[in-house]
C-alpha cells in the first residue's frame, strides 16, 4: 500500500530502542516511556504552506533517522504493522 502524507506531515517507521545500557544495566519500560523516540522517515508530504501561497520545503527527506517526541505523532496500522504519522515539528532532531 502506498502512503503519501499531506502539507508537512510525515510517516515514520519506529525503530526499538536498547533494553539495556552498554555497561549490562536493562532498562525498565518506565524509563524508555520518558525519553525521546527514534524512527525512520519513510515519506513525507510537499510541504506547509506560507502567506504566500507557495510551499515551505521540508527539513527532513524520506530515509533519514530521527528524534520524535513521544506523544506528538499519532500511531497507524497497515497491513499489520505499526507506524506514525506525524507534523513535521514534533521532529527534535536528525541522527547523522
Amino acid at each position: 500500500m502506498q502512503f503519501k502524507p499531506l502539507s508537512n506531515r510525515v510517516f515514520i517507521e519506529v525503530q526499538e530502542g536498547e533494553a539495556m545500557t552498554k555497561s549490562g544495566i536493562v532498562l525498565p519500560d518506565t524509563a524508555e516511556k520518558e525519553k525521546p523516540m527514534r524512527g525512520k522517515i519513510l515519506a513525507t508530504g510537499p510541504g506547509k504552506m506560507n502567506e504566500k501561497g507557495e510551499r515551505s520545503a521540508m527539513s527532513v527527506k524520506v530515509g533519514d533517522m530521527v528524534l520524535f517526541k513521544k506523544y506528538g505523532p499519532d500511531e497507524v496500522e497497515l497491513d499489520g504493522k505499526k507506524y506514525l504519522v506525524g507534523d513535521e515539528d514534533d521532529i527534535l532532531a536528525i541522527l547523522e
